[in-house]
Order: C-alpha cells, then structure tokens, then sequence
C-alpha cells in the first residue's frame, strides 16, 4: 500500500540515520579525547576505577615531591658530615705530631683551634629548608645505672616515601624515620653533651672489648689502675701487645697464671689476666657502672696546652689517669679518645649514605609504579585509535548511504504525483 501519510520507507531511513548520528559522536568524542571512557555513563565501573588511580597517582606525585625534599636533607646532612669527617682526621693527625717529644704544643694547639672552628661552622652550616640534622636538642642525660650519657629525648625526622591503598581501601602514607641521637648528632643543643663533637672523654675508665668466656662479646669499661705502674716495690716489663708484667725490684718476673699483668689501652692500665687464649682484661675491673666523664675535652674544646688540669685529680677536666700520668700518656689518651670519636664518625656517616641510597631507591620505584599505575590506567580507559579512526571513516559512509536512503524515500512519495497527470 501507497500512502502520502505514513513513509515507511522514510522512517526506517530516518531511524538508521539518527543511530548512527549517535555512534558518530561517541566516536568523535574518543578520537577527539583519546577516552574511550571519558563519562561515568560510558563505563561506570571502569571510569570508577580510573579516577581513583587517577588520584592515587597525584598523591605518589606529592610523594616524590617529599622524597626530592628530603633526599636533598639527607645529602646536605651527609656532604656536612664527610667535611666533619675530614677536620677530624685532619685533628687526629696533629695530636700525633703534638705527641712527639721537643714539639711546640702550644703552636699546634693554634692550628686544632682553627678547626675546632671549622667544626662548629659546617655544622651551624648544615641546613636545608630550616632543617639541620647535625645539631639538636636531644637531651643528653645520664643513665642512672651505668651513668653513660645519652639522648633522652633523641628527634625524629621523617621523609615521606610512599603512598599506600590496602584491598579494603585504606589509604596509609608510609615514612622514613631518621632518629637523632648520641650516635649521630655532632652537637647536642641542650646542653647534655649527648653529641659526638661536643662529648667528653671518660674519666677513669676506658671502653674495652671483655672476652667473657662466652660467645657474646660485649663491650665493658675497664677501670684504670692509677697507681700500680707508679709503685716504687715494682718493676714493669713491657711483654709486647700493651701488656706489661710486673716483677720484683730484684728484676724477678712471675708469669703465667701466678703472675700480675696490666693491659695499656689509650694511654692508661687497666688490670689483666693470664688466659690459655692469651692476656685478657680482668674481670674484676670490667666495670658494670659509675662511669664518669671529664668537663672541657671534647673533640670541639681540647686542648693539648692543658696537660697539666688533665692530671689534676682536683679538676672537672681530670682524666682520670693519675696524678702521676705522663704527658705522653696523656697525649695517648686524648688520641685514642679522638679515633673512637671518628669511627663514631665514620659510623654515622655511614648510616646517613645508606639512608640516601634508600630513597634514591624510593624515588625511583615510585616513578616506576607511577608509570605502571598510567599503563594500567589506559588499558581500562584509552581509546584505540587505529580502531576509533577505522570506524569513523566507516561510520561517514554509512551515514552518506543513509542519507542517500532517505533521499529515495522521500522521492518515492513525489513519483505518487505522476499519477494524477493528465
């Protein structure tokens, strides 16, 4: 049936050519985004999925941003304490000079004060971004039970290295902790003298490596004899390895397990024993508390003019040595105090270059799990382009042969005219 009224023909045209009208504009919209979802009315859940990522990905942009700070904190730190490192070897060196005989003490002591300038200098020096991780107020205090010094209350500094969504869809953000304590901190600004450059020598004691008898060697304070090696009724004969064996004034020696030895570490005697394994430090003088420190002689205020208040059982500077220690034996102690302080040092430094190496190491998973995190992305949400393109141009053809049918549709209802010519 031919009707003016109702174009089948027309309608079937028309309806092919608004569907794809509609397939048109979705494809223009990806080829034009490059989204094949870009709405949420595209794909609910996977456009859910890709924002959330999306801002995953903007809170480990933040984190690298944290990490590049605080690896620049970290560097300075440690550049700070290569230079520390340096003055402090460069110190050591002239107490071995100053502990020659005939030498002018007092014109090397000009050249150790020059750098115990330095010292303070680069530390004062060290900040990034108002941070300065050599010098803090750690609280120095005394343990009660052994009467080490130590930090009360070390700082905490933390550098941001991850950002973290559990299955449950927590989010946590994860942190380096670098703690500030007597091991690292050059100066302690409360006044505790908990830092390693303006910490004092032990008076009357010395840190030693006791051989207990055990398999766990621990470290113990041997207390230092400081009348033995002086006594008048003795003579003490140097056996090799620091240790000294006494005899009689008849020059008579008693060895072995009977015998009497002392042991000199860093100048002072401490009382030893005769083993099957060797000499070994006394126990009885391993001391298990009471440790006391001397006042002024520090790696940043000792003074090799001074000797004498250094003997002084009187005085707050006291070593603890004896009335009658030598020079060269006081010389000894202050360097042996000056190398435990720079393999503290050294220590210290170490640690910092292994928590640089580490978020060197963060900074670079990150990037990589920023990138995987957008290649994932993609997947779920990137068009295809080669795709979108191929269907484009076959979507234009289609919606010309669409037309073209609608064309002849509405001209079938012309040709009804013919009919009525005469």
């Amino acid at each position: 049936m031919t009707s003016i009224l109702t174009n089948v023909a027309a309608m079937a045209a028309l309806q092919t050519l608004r569907n794809l009208d509609g397939q048109m504009q979705t494809t223009q919209s990806r080829v034009s985004s490059g989204l094949r979802v870009g709405t949420a009315s595209d794909n609910a859940a996977y456009w859910s999925i890709a924002t959330t990522m999306r801002s995953d990905n903007g809170a480990l942009s933040a984190v690298q941003d944290a990490l590049g700070l605080g690896a620049a904190k970290v560097d300075t730190a440690y550049s700070a304490m290569e230079s520390v490192v340096d003055v402090v070897k460069e110190i050591k060196n002239k107490l071995v000079t100053a502990s020659e005989a005939g030498v002018d003490k007092s014109k090397i002591q000009a050249e150790i004060s020059q750098l115990q300038d330095q010292l303070k200098s680069i530390t004062s020096s060290a900040s990034f971004s108002g941070e300065n991780w050599l010098q803090a107020e750690v609280g120095g205090a005394t343990n009660a039970t052994t009467g080490l010094i130590y930090a009360a209350n070390p700082v905490v500094k933390q550098v941001v290295s991850s950002f973290i969504r559990d299955p449950d869809g927590n989010v946590a953000v994860k942190s380096v902790d670098v703690v500030l304590n007597e091991t690292n901190v050059l100066f302690d600004l409360s006044g505790g003298h908990a830092g390693l450059l303006d910490g004092n020598s032990y008076s009357g004691f010395r840190s030693i490596n006791f051989d207990d008898g055990t398999t766990n060697h621990k470290e113990y304070f041997g207390k230092i004899n400081t009348a033995a090696i002086y006594a008048t009724d003795a003579i003490w004969k140097d056996v090799g390895g620091g240790v000294y064996m006494k005899g009689d004034t008849n020059g008579v020696y008693t060895s072995g397990s009977n015998g009497t030895y002392l042991i000199k570490i860093g100048g002072a005697y401490i009382d030893a024993v005769y083993t099957t394994k060797g000499y070994d430090y006394s126990a009885g003088a391993t001391a298990t508390g009471g440790i006391k420190y001397a006042a002024n002689v520090s790696i940043s205020e000792l003074n090799i003019t001074k000797l004498d208040d250094y003997r002084n059982s009187n005085g707050v500077s006291y070593l603890g040595m004896g009335t009658k220690a030598t020079d060269a034996d006081l010389m000894g102690a202050l360097n042996s105090f000056v190398d435990g302080q720079l393999e503290a040092l050294i220590s210290a430094t170490a640690k910092l270059g292994s928590i640089s190496k580490r978020i060197d190491m963060q900074e670079d998973f990150v990037s990589k799990l920023t990138d995987s995190i957008d290649k994932g992305i993609g997947r779920l949400v990137d068009a295809d382009m080669s795709e979108e393109s191929t269907r484009l141009k076959a979507l234009q053809t289609q919606q010309q042969l669409a037309i073209q049918s609608l064309s002849i549709a509405n001209s079938s209802s012309e040709n009804i005219l013919s009919l009525f010519r005469q």
